[in-house]
């Protein structure tokens, strides 16, 4: 096998590089740094825990009281559709990064030939070869480093998105749980209210019959056990909607869970209580622990480093090639036959291109730019949903409060006006008005207490609970 010639390869290279040089030394940039904006807080606006350290969020939804809670939610977190489909973006992101690693090293090929020739009344000839072609792009300006960063930063930013769609999704299915169980008591209030009214239609009958009260006493009883009746048909459909909602949360076919989550029939509904203390972390720990604030810094990183990716093919380019064959007239002396190496290096210089280079940079800094500002707007976002969860929290304690004692003292005015009604000290008006406002204040205190359950999930879900960095699913590889 032949040589190849050192000493014309070696001028080869130093001509090349000695071009690359001078364009480069008038054409390089230097990228302009990158500051995240921080419109972060010191401290929280509304009424927070303080001087404990932050409570632990990663399983929030074991701290409600519901053994129904915690299966759903992990079922949601194995089966959920978006789950899945966040999974898929992440093995795309995983082999953008592969991809981008690879073009930086060389690239080489192996092929092989055979030829038979034949002129008519001469005998003919055969030729074989085979040979390996290798070819590399230096990357001299670091263009290439700039998109692996950017595919790095792209991984860890799916990777990122996917444990916020794992935040987003246990929060929907504890407050579609919570929903649920304050919807079953709202009708097993109603389901009380209307025996308790048809007991009065009996008693009512019972004293017209001797005279006592008039046919009005009885028409108006029956009105108020059929519009308590009404609403059953409600809260039972607002029931069946609301575990359909679950069974597909949880990756399952609408009516999946409605044996599951149907309360035995004549039991009691034991609404799910809220934790009674949470410490906050300050807000700065906060968005650290949030992965949609860490997404959106990933993605501002990727976009700067694809600002200096474009702007390195503004620059010239160096491509070694090189192959090495063997030529042999038959098959079996391929391995002794003659050696054929070349080399070649060639340099590429944008000459004029109409403006296109300078434009697709143009383009990616003002997609950078558009990176910052989805960051600074996912971090305001992040701090107004946690002081508003804060707000709802405090407000809907003070009125559960509130609440909790109307519906003792109407508790209290209904078994009074019961009893007086039945002595024939009250007319059947007084009875009537103690019993809406008895179903009304139950009726309330249970959605009120709902709605502080639910208070809490929002809270968790502001908090970023419901995740932990796990360094498999961070890795960029």
């Amino acid at each position: 096998m032949t040589e190849p010639d050192n000493f014309s390869s070696s001028k080869i290279l130093l001509w090349a590089l000695s071009i690359l040089g001078v364009v480069g030394c008038a054409s390089l940039q230097q990228p302009a740094a990158t500051t995240l904006p921080d419109p972060t807080p010191a401290t929280w606006t509304a009424a927070a825990a303080a001087g404990a350290p932050a409570s632990d969020l990663s399983s929030w939804w074991s701290r409600f009281g519901d053994p129904a809670l915690p299966p759903l939610v992990e079922q949601a977190l194995l089966f959920n559709t978006n789950l899945a489909a966040a999974q898929a973006r992440l093995r795309q992101a995983r082999a953008q990064r592969l991809l981008a690693e690879a073009n930086l090293a060389p690239n080489v090929t192996g092929s092989g030939s055979a030829q038979t020739s034949r002129v008519e009344g001469r005998e003919g000839s055969e030729q074989f070869r085979a040979s390996l072609d290798a070819g590399w792009e230096l990357d001299l300006w670091g263009g290439g480093a700039a998109g692996l960063r950017a595919a790095e930063a792209g991984v860890r930013a799916s990777s990122l998105t996917l444990a916020q769609t794992r935040v987003a999704v246990a929060a929907e299915v504890a407050l579609a749980l919570l929903q649920l169980r304050g919807t079953q008591a709202r009708l097993a209030i109603a389901q009380r209210n209307l025996a308790s009214q048809q007991q009065t239609l009996q008693i009512t009958q019972w004293r017209q019959e001797a005279g006592l009260v008039t046919q009005l006493d009885v028409e108006q009883a029956r009105t108020a056990v059929e519009q308590v009746r009404a609403q059953l048909p409600l809260l039972a459909a607002s029931s069946a909607q609301t575990m359909n909602a679950l069974a597909v949360l949880t990756g399952r076919a609408p009516g999946a869970l409605h044996a599951q989550l149907q309360p035995p029939s004549g039991d009691a509904i034991q609404l799910p209580a809220a934790p009674p203390g949470l410490a906050l972390a300050i807000p700065a720990e906060v968005l650290r622990q949030r992965p949609d604030v860490l997404a959106a810094e990933q993605q501002l990183l990727a976009a700067t480093a694809r600002v200096e990716q474009t702007d390195a093919e503004r620059l010239p380019s160096l491509q070694l090639g090189g192959s090495i064959g063997l030529n042999a007239l038959s098959l079996g002396a391929l391995g002794s036959g003659a050696g054929v190496a070349s080399l070649l290096a060639s340099v590429s210089v944008p000459v004029f291109d109409a403006g296109r280079l300078q434009a697709q940079v143009r383009q990616q800094e003002a997609a950078r730019d558009e990176a910052a500002a989805g960051y600074r707007a996912t971090v305001l976002a992040a701090l107004q949903e946690v002081e508003d969860a804060l707000v709802a929290l405090n407000a809907t304690r003070e009125q559960l409060s509130a609440q909790q004692a109307a519906a003792t003292s109407a508790r209290a005015a209904a078994t009074l006006a019961d009893l007086r009604y039945r002595s024939g000290l009250v007319d059947f008006q007084n009875v009537l008005q103690t019993q809406r406002t008895l179903l009304l204040a139950d009726d309330s205190l249970a959605g009120t207490t709902t709605s502080l359950a639910t208070d809490h999930v929002r809270l968790y879900k502001a908090l970023g609970g419901g995740w932990t960095p796990n360094p498999e699913e961070n890795a960029t590889r």
